[in-house]
């Protein structure tokens, strides 16, 4: 099992109503929450732990948990409202307004973190639900908890407008990528974080991927690199974009018995070559519908 660890939120996708006026519509969303359903429905044994509401955005999250196939036993239940992101979209990209005190998953603390079971064989972690406290000191704790033992992933996915304190939130990161065997970076998290993919793989990764966008991804091991080209997609929005190919390469990685420690300290290009492709697939797919919309199998 891959089990995610970070917010589920609603993303408000900007829409016109049949007069004309500007309107908002609900869709579960939030980074990690993407990658998680994202997994589910590419067939990859998922569980899924965040705070989550018991109101009724909190329900649709939890359908859709439920539709993807995702666990969603881990999840700490409770009456505090959902974090809501009002998307805004400036060429096909998204900005976001987000609305995040005192809510379900931000409230979330250590005191909440799950036991997690010998069929978990990698977690993944990252977005804004580690800029934030106490979420982010709850994520982190159990990420550095399990390192040891499980194969972790992390995605800073740095949104620069949600952090409040950028040194504190640096040292975190820092430490997380000194314990973490994949990382997936952009361009702009790297300039952002002080750091290039060199240091990245000093601090220990087994596996970094540098994020391209429309270009496509770069991937890095000790002694490797390779680059894969992006899928052709007629682009909509990007919402969940980079969600979605996080999925196909834990997915892909997961297929190939490779979300193992050792296997990831013997990486070869043929091992991760078809993993990086499911992961780009993936993406192209969610960037040609509306929203985070990630593929099902058959669909790839």
């Amino acid at each position: 099992m891959i089990l995610c660890a970070g917010e589920a939120l609603i993303d408000m996708l900007p829409r016109e109503t049949r007069d004309g006026e500007a309107a908002f519509a609900p869709y579960p969303g939030g980074a990690v929450f993407n990658t998680a359903v994202a997994l589910g429905r590419l067939g990859a044994d998922t569980g899924f732990f965040s705070g989550i509401s018991t109101d009724l955005f909190g329900q649709r999250l939890a359908d859709a948990l439920t539709a993807a196939k995702v666990d969603a036993s881990f999840a700490r239940h409770g009456p505090r409202p959902t974090t809501l992101a009002f998307v805004t979209l400036e060429g096909g990209h998204a900005q976001y307004a987000f609305y995040d005190e005192n809510t379900a998953g931000r409230m979330l603390t250590p005191g909440d973190l799950p036991e997690v079971p010998e069929a978990v064989d990698a977690l993944f972690f990252g977005g804004i639900s580690l800029a934030v406290d106490p979420c982010g000191g709850a994520y982190s704790a159990l990420m550095l908890r399990e390192a040891p033992r499980r194969v972790t992933m992390i995605d800073p996915n740095v949104r620069p407008g949600f952090i409040a304190e950028p040194d504190a939130y640096r040292a975190r990161i820092d430490a997380l990528l000194a314990v973490a065997d994949i990382v997936k970076v952009s361009d702009e998290d790297l300039a952002w974080l002080g750091h290039d993919v060199e240091a990245l793989l000093s601090m220990g990764a087994r596996l970094v991927c540098l994020t391209r966008g429309a270009h496509g991804v770069q991937a890095f091991w000790p002694g490797g690199e390779v680059f894969v080209p992006a899928k052709p997609a007629e682009v909509v929005d990007t919402v969940g974009a980079g969600d979605t190919f996080n999925a196909g390469l834990l997915a892909g990685l997961d297929r190939a018995g490779l979300l193992d420690k050792q296997a990831l300290a013997n990486l070869t290009e043929e091992g991760i070559v078809p993993a990086l492709e499911l992961g780009t697939a993936a993406a192209a797919i969610t960037v040609s519908r509306a929203g985070a919309n990630p593929p099902w199998e058959h669909e790839l």
